[in-house]
């Protein structure tokens, strides 16, 4: 296949746009027989695994959490797979092609430290608790108001979620393969109806796991090839060089408070705003996450397994950055008008460009592998929540088990169907990344500080939790939509926007705690064990099972390991090249 004539024409450093999600027109992908083979395997494969999980499905413990009965390796990378959506593939090669290395900020400084905090520190409570859900731990550690805003604001984020995996599927699907987009978005929800309304998170999870390796699959060609193309790493950085400036391929050149850089955002708001705030209030708080470790066997299982997961994380970052940094020094100006293209369309483009037919094949595939197994997770993860913890709480109370099994798949469906009508809302942004980090500043931040507090704070009131939340949520959108989008204040960028508001949402919902625990009654320190920090309950005594004593298994090796390697990651890229 003939890769497309590049102008050397150098263009400026491309500009953030606002225009909707649609691929170039260009981009039709030249597949045949051999790739739709490849596709239509994949799709057999998945509804097997829902059938083959469907067996196993007894109780509603089987259905929404698989019988806390998975080992580490498989959540592990259920737990990354659940992560890696195509949304995550699409939006952080957009990142690259918009903003340079900074993408590597998302990943060693904005998820490793939270993914370590979270298996080493958070996993105990969740696990120890027995609780079936994030939003449930809240109930146990503050009161049923928390815990029903909590549900509610989670519920809604997950159908919002999914549904911009949905939509942005649709939209590639159409530019690529030429299918109409309501024939994509029918084929793609039914399959991910079909196999978790089967088999429950055992059929999203063994699912993951199959789309993690499917998803590398895809990724590995195109990062490869786009290297050659533009002479290795070399001739890379010195064309962005060149065009974008020497702070482009650097992860912290001009991120002086005061210094303009293409992110729009300095060391402090990333470190605070990306590093702790966002990064913490997604990966310790979301449960389309901590769903995967809570199905663990045992509680070391469940250590581990954001643990596991942390190390692909450290590298799939060389995989979605460098086909966005290879787009933008093959087209200049990639990003603007003048270019014909948008951000989103880095992978697409060189996809079209790069590879042969069958390759070809395997790489829709992973694309369409990750929009499902985001959407997957997400859905996943609603129907535990709006099952156990709004419908079974204050809904329909004390029905037989069976019940509850039957709703839940009930209510997969109805997720999904929200989800398509959810969809569109992501058309506004032509970054879907930036979409997804203000949703995150929003909905992950305010649960997250509520969470740290209850955690740690013992004199955190029942009423708290309720009043942080609310109102670290509501500080979070009026910095958004009021003070950035109305130009109250100045910042140069949406994601440098998503920074703020997240720090906005956590200090104003950390402030409202303390003065609310101030003036209001404490739990009672018995009804505390297990849920504060210096506590324990009965199922944090929990013993280790064989094998998981060994030294290559402590929870603390790996994840002071992830950190050390994550830290000397960022060595090469901390100075000019």
């Amino acid at each position: 296949m003939q890769t497309p004539t590049i102008s050397p024409t150098a263009y400026p450093a491309a500009s953030p746009t606002t225009s909707p999600i649609h691929l170039a027109a260009e981009l039709r992908l030249p597949t045949n027989w051999l790739d739709y083979t490849l596709l239509g395997i994949y799709f057999v494969v998945v509804l097997g695994i829902g059938f083959a999980a469907r067996r196993s499905v007894k109780t509603s413990l089987d259905f929404f959490l698989s019988g806390r009965s998975l080992p580490a390796w498989v959540t592990g990378l259920a737990f990354i797979s659940a992560n890696l959506a195509a949304t995550e593939i699409l939006g952080m090669a957009a990142n690259s092609a918009q903003y340079g290395a900074y993408t590597v900020h998302w990943y060693w400084i904005g998820a490793i430290p939270a993914m370590v905090f979270l298996g080493l520190v958070m996993m105990p409570f969740y696990y120890g608790s027995k609780v079936r859900s994030v939003p449930e731990f809240l109930l146990l550690r503050f009161d049923k108001w928390a815990h029903l805003l909590s549900s509610v604001l989670f519920a809604f984020a997950a159908i919002l979620i999914a549904g911009v995996n949905l939509y942005a599927l649709a939209i590639v699907v159409e530019a690529l393969l030429g299918w109409p987009q309501w024939v994509a978005i029918v084929v793609a929800g039914f399959f991910v109806l079909a196999y978790i309304t089967l088999g429950g998170l055992s059929s999203a999870i063994y699912n993951e796991v199959l789309q993690f390796f499917v998803i590398l699959a895809a990724l590995i060609p195109i990062t490869v090839l786009a290297l050659k193309k533009v002479g290795g790493w070399d001739g890379l950085s010195d064309k962005l060089t060149q065009t974008h400036g020497d702070d482009f391929v650097t992860a912290w050149g001009g991120t002086g408070i005061g210094d303009p850089n293409p992110l729009g955002a300095n060391w402090l708001t990333i470190v605070l705003g990306l590093g702790f705030v966002l990064s913490f209030g997604y990966w310790t708080t979301n449960f389309a996450e901590v769903q995967r470790a809570l199905s663990a066997k045992n509680l070391s299982a469940a250590q581990r397994t954001p643990l596991i997961a942390a190390f692909p994380k450290i590298f799939i970052v060389f995989l979605v950055m460098i086909p966005g940094l290879a787009a933008a020094a093959l087209v200049p100006g990639f990003g603007t008008e003048e270019s014909g293209y948008q951000y989103n369309d880095a992978i697409p483009y060189l996809m079209e460009g790069l590879l042969p037919n069958g390759v070809l094949g395997i790489a829709v595939t992973g694309l369409l592998a990750a929009f499902m197994a985001g959407m997957a997770a997400n859905v996943s993860s609603f129907n535990t929540v709006f099952t156990t913890d709004i419908w079974a709480k204050y809904v329909v109370k004390d029905r037989e088990d069976s019940y509850y099994v039957r709703f839940g798949r009930l209510i997969t469906a109805i997720g999904v169907l929200a989800s398509i009508g959810t969809a569109f809302l992501a058309s506004s942004f032509s970054n879907i990344m930036s979409y997804l980090q203000t949703l995150f500043s929003f909905f992950n931040v305010p649960m997250f500080v509520v969470f740290i507090v209850g955690m740690f704070w013992r004199r955190a009131s029942m009423k708290s939790g309720f009043w942080g939340l609310l109102a670290g949520t509501t500080a979070a959108m009026v910095n958004y939509f009021v003070l950035y989008k109305q130009d109250i204040i100045s910042i140069p960028s949406d994601q440098g926007a998503n920074f703020v508001s997240a720090i906005a949402g956590f200090v104003a919902g950390a402030v409202v705690m303390v003065a609310v625990s101030l003036f209001t009654a404490p739990k009672p320190t018995e009804e505390l064990q297990g849920l504060v920090y210096g506590t324990r309950s009965p199922g944090m005594a929990e013993p280790p099972a064989a094998g998981d004593d060994a030294w290559y298994r402590k929870p603390a090796l790996l994840g002071w390991g992830a950190v050390v390697l994550a830290a000397a990651c960022y060595i090469p890229f901390s100075f000019s090249l």
